[in-house]
């Protein structure tokens, strides 16, 4: 982490919330795996960005956090933090924004993320109508975020 004054423990964990509920995101990400049994992979994550020269919060996030990366995002020039094991998701993020709660409309998004990550946690992304149900729960997330598939492809690809 750079160099930096220490933060009052007492008031980061708000400070990280309040941080994410302008520039995190709470996302699924899906891609087509012919040779899945359901034939499309899912992926919870959490990531805030950030450019090069503001970087301390990313590192205070995976510091406070105990878990994530961070990473160089090529498509925008920027530095992103990122959580994608289901277990910290788990045990680690979902508890950070529960004791520290969201206080925009993203408080939405992430009961849907915290929902879609307990299905996965619980191997019910593995089951059809499950799945289906993941997959109309995170188009509902996110409304103008960028989707690589529509809806409709990804339900397509469901065995």
């Amino acid at each position: 982490m750079p160099n930096t004054p220490a933060p009052n423990t007492h008031f980061i964990g708000y400070y990280l919330s309040g941080y994410a509920d302008g520039e995190g995101s709470f996302l699924i990400s899906f891609s087509p795996r012919p040779k899945f049994h359901t034939s499309l992979e899912v992926r919870p994550s959490f990531t805030v960005s950030q450019n090069s020269d503001r970087s301390e919060v990313l590192y205070l996030f995976k510091e406070f956090l105990g878990c994530g990366t961070i990473r160089r995002n090529v498509s925008d020039r920027t530095l992103k933090f990122e959580v994608r094991s289901i277990k910290n998701l788990i045990e680690k993020v979902i508890p950070h924004f529960m004791h520290y709660p969201l206080i925009s409309s993203k408080r939405k998004d992430f009961d849907m993320f915290v929902q879609i990550c307990h299905m996965v946690n619980q191997k019910q992304h593995l089951e059809k109508d499950s799945l289906i149900n993941i997959v109309e729960l995170s188009y509902q997330m996110n409304g103008f975020g960028a989707r690589r598939y529509m809806k409709e492809k990804l339900l397509s690809c469901i065995r």
